[in-house]
């Protein structure tokens, strides 16, 4: 059986992918950094505690999966993987590049870890529900997690998808929805109001809560708690760009990309990358 890891100094861990992100929105000239800077702490607390995965075996057909719908996100993705060991550190040097397995959205080839080819938002869920009802028919018990963003509820298919959930009783899926309050153009509260998300989810037969979507800790205690007969969904409150005093809350690092001297002034504040074998980035 595949268990989670042992509790690590998370919050460290995070602000050091945080430092990684930045660099490499810089060196792949690839925009997005904001929206990847707002989920890294759901996934630190999912791949460094909550998901039973084996980065030594990425096919373990009783691995949990963790579908990042949010696919404008993937350096965060990216780098939160490589910490995990499903692949060389090294290789985040090839992100964005031609004929990279780490291009800016997750697609087909890419490395070990990626479930699913993501970037149009709206599929993750149904895609989550279909593997979480593909292992209760096959008698495993996976889980899958699915992240969002908050603009992303705007998809029908997304409420489709959370129907159809709770009618199977997908009782090992989880949606978490990095909600920084922000979209492409705007504030998601002025282009379309999503909210009260909590008591929509519970409308369509969730369980749902609000979480605070940067305390690393209590996330992973959240998302590792046993599963009821519903499905689950966290709205993880989260400011977009965080970490970055200069980046934070503002939609312009939607498009943005940093210059060399914003790269030094974000690792001023987060710090570099540890190598697991010691060295650094």
């Amino acid at each position: 059986m595949i268990r989670p890891r042992p509790l690590t100094d998370l919050t460290q861990l995070a602000a050091q992918v945080r430092g990684a992100v930045v660099r490499l929105a810089y060196e792949g000239q690839a925009a997005h950094v904001a929206s990847a800077l707002s989920c890294v702490d759901v996934l630190v607390a999912s791949y460094f505690g909550a998901l039973r995965i084996d980065p030594k075996n990425p096919d373990d057909p009783n691995r949990d999966r963790f579908i990042l719908s949010k696919g404008h996100a993937a350096s965060a993705l990216y780098v939160t993987l490589a910490a995990r060991g499903f692949f060389p550190m090294d290789e985040l040097d090839r992100y964005a590049q031609p004929g990279t397995r780490l291009p800016e959205q997750p697609a087909p080839g890419s490395v070990p870890g990626v479930e699913f080819a993501t970037g149009s938002l709206g599929h993750g869920l149904p895609v989550g529900c279909g593997m979480a009802l593909a292992a209760r028919l096959a008698g495993r018990d996976s889980r899958v997690t699915v992240l969002m963003s908050d603009g992303e509820c705007n998809e029908g298919s997304v409420w489709e998808a959370a129907m159809f959930a709770s009618a199977q009783r997908l009782r090992r899926l989880t949606v978490i929805v990095d909600a920084n309050g922000w979209q492409a153009t705007g504030r998601t509260k002025d282009i379309l109001p999503l909210e009260p998300l909590v008591e929509k989810f519970r409308a369509f037969g969730w369980d749902a809560e609000d979480v605070d979507g940067h305390d690393v800790h209590n996330l992973r205690r959240c998302l590792e708690q046993p599963r009821g007969p519903r499905p689950r969904a966290w709205i993880a409150r989260t400011v977009k760009g965080k970490g970055v005093s200069f980046m934070e809350d503002d939609n312009n690092w939607h498009y943005r990309v940093p210059t060399a001297e914003e790269v030094d002034r974000a690792e001023d504040e987060l710090g570099g990358f540890a190598y697991q074998d010691g060295g650094s980035r």
